[in-house]
């Protein structure tokens, strides 16, 4: 695990977002909610074409913090909030920053955006030594 202060900035990750990218992540996690990989029922729905679930969106949160901070990082709390959709044939960046570290935590603001905006925003908390 690296030392981790207030103020550490993690450096930016992007994930082309393919149909076979949202459709498998889906399926992966076990959602099988048709908007997550039937285009015309998520259109029918009102959405412009099929969208990553939250599901992913949470691992994807958790894989750009460890992916930086260490694999041995005991992570202690993520706490995400969703906002734009994340669809096929964008991209979407990871940005994050150490807001803070107290009493052998830190807490890590993470933001992941598409060209819609913010796709998810919040938290990620891990122990440090």
């Amino acid at each position: 695990m690296r030392t981790i202060q207030a103020g550490d900035t993690i450096p930016e990750w992007s994930l082309p977002l393919t149909p076979t990218t949202i459709v498998s992540t889906a399926i992966a996690t076990r959602d099988w909610q048709d908007v997550h990989h039937d285009r015309d029922i998520a259109q029918a729905s009102g959405s412009r074409d099929i969208f990553m679930n939250i599901l992913t969106t949470n691992g994807l949160v958790e894989k750009f913090v460890v992916d930086w901070a260490g694999h041995d990082t005991e992570l202690r709390g993520i706490a995400i909030r969703l906002g734009a959709p994340a669809h096929p044939y964008d991209t979407l960046t990871f940005s994050g920053e150490v807001t803070e570290v107290v009493d052998g935590r830190a807490t890590i603001a993470v933001v992941g955006r598409v060209s819609l905006g913010d796709h998810v925003t919040g938290t990620v908390t891990v122990a440090v030594a």
